[in-house]
């Protein structure tokens, strides 16, 4: 249904977000990290304000989304966070699309070789087709099974 789709992507810092922005983020973000995956968890940890808010539309549909967290925030490298698709639009290539134009923002705005995330340990393989290479160990983060991944150019 959605795999001729056009993904119009945004890429904002916090305050440059409108209020239908932020709600569309939020609503996404909680769809999927809160209820989707069953865990509840305090998404609003202080770091948006401080990250760069990479959005993939559908006309007014938010297909997908990840924070771009500066250096020093989460990591002394920059990172990418909150990593979403919606549910409506997976396995139409959304998700890949979506990690591939947060790498290359990423590169762009921090001027860094190098970006770590926190994955989710299932899509490890996944993180690794892009590049990037598990440096730590599993752990848990809300009862979900996690692990440190690093990309370096």
């Amino acid at each position: 249904m959605y795999s001729k789709m056009e993904i119009n992507w945004q890429c904002r810092l916090f305050d440059a977000l409108s209020a239908y922005e932020l709600y569309a983020i939020i609503r996404l973000r909680n769809e999927v990290f809160v209820v989707e995956q069953n865990c509840v968890y305090q998404d609003a940890d202080n770091k948006d304000p401080l990250c760069y808010h990479l959005c993939g539309w559908d006309n007014e549909n938010l297909v997908a989304y990840a924070r771009l967290v500066p250096p020093g925030i989460s990591y002394s490298e920059p990172s990418i966070g909150r990593i979403v698709s919606s549910p409506l639009y997976r396995k139409h290539g959304a998700g890949r699309a979506l990690v591939a134009k947060a790498m290359e923002l990423c590169v762009l705005n921090f001027d860094k070789k190098s970006i770590k995330i926190g994955a989710q340990l299932y899509l490890k393989k996944f993180y690794e087709s892009f590049g990037f290479s598990q440096c730590g160990e599993m752990y848990l983060e809300d009862g979900i099974p996690h692990t440190t991944m690093l990309y370096e150019e």
